[in-house]
């Protein structure tokens, strides 16, 4: 088995997105920033990988600083020889199914310092959600309030993070019709996002109500409508990731009709800990 790299999206082999769409779910999150890289997002240093076992394509991965090494559902045997092939660039962490992940943290010689598990749902049947209000798609004038949003959002789940600034990305999901609001009272009270379905797959995220307008079950609402305009989108599988460490978000998400279908991690790495 042999990894190849490029820089550019463009650069890739045909095979790569072949293999990816031959499981769209498992694969979401590659895909769903392969599409985001050909709109013109995260193109700015990229590394793009693919594997190859006699002259097919088995295997990918996706890297666009200073966000995680992103692993597709690739063979986990692969793995030590992907930790070589990616010896010295700048990787503040990896993310991927469970086996995967931890086997590239294992053999990266590099210094964990936190980890994140989460769980992948697939929407069996959507099941009603009840609250106040009203769900509309996101406009223009909403790009600046869904922006700072989207910062709260990663502040809350990602502490500390030194993402990018979201401002481009969520501009272009408005722009694309891919951002819902929940509307109570005549104002904007909470907000999900679904991706253009590729392949049939769509994903709700991200899900975010403010502190303060908790527990009034907008939330569970925005989740809903969302859910619905994927569907609507054309999306026949319907995905979302939960934080595990968060027992209310996988109940709520449950109760709409939501299963398990698999579990990732995000393992992150000590600052500057990069091997020569």
């Amino acid at each position: 088995m042999l990894w190849t790299f490029t820089g550019h999206v463009d650069g890739l082999p045909d095979g790569v997105e072949h293999w990816l769409r031959t499981d769209p779910a498992r694969n979401t999150v590659p895909l769903t920033v392969l599409g985001r890289m050909r709109a013109g997002l995260w193109a700015d240093g990229a590394t793009l990988g693919w594997l190859t076992a006699d002259g097919e394509v088995c295997g990918a991965v996706v890297h666009t600083p200073p966000y995680p090494l992103l692993l597709a559902d690739i063979p986990v045997d692969s793995v030590p020889a992907l930790a070589d092939a990616v010896r010295g660039r700048e990787i503040s962490a990896v993310s991927g199914p469970c086996p995967q992940a931890e086997v590239f943290a294992e053999v990266s010689g590099l210094t964990e310092v936190d980890r994140t598990r989460q769980r992948l749902y697939r929407l069996q049947a959507l099941s009603p959600a009840s609250s106040t209000g009203a769900p509309r798609p996101a406009g223009e004038a909403d790009v600046e309030p869904v922006a700072a949003w989207m910062r709260a959002f990663i502040a809350e789940a990602e502490p500390g993070s030194s993402g990018s600034d979201p401002l481009p990305q969520m501009r272009h999901r408005i722009d694309q019709g891919e951002i819902v609001l929940w509307e109570d009272g005549g104002r904007p009270v909470a907000m999900a996002g679904f991706s253009r379905p590729i392949s049939g797959m769509s994903r709700i995220g991200p899900v975010y109500t403010p502190p303060g307008l908790r527990g009034r079950g907008y939330g569970s609402a925005v989740t809903h409508a969302a859910t619905r305009a994927a569907q609507e989108a054309g999306g026949e599988v319907i995905l979302l990731f939960t934080d595990l460490s968060n027992p209310t978000s996988n109940s709520i998400y449950q109760a709409l009709g939501y299963r398990p279908l698999s579990d990732y991690i995000s393992i992150s790495f000590s600052p500057g800990d990069q091997r020569a």
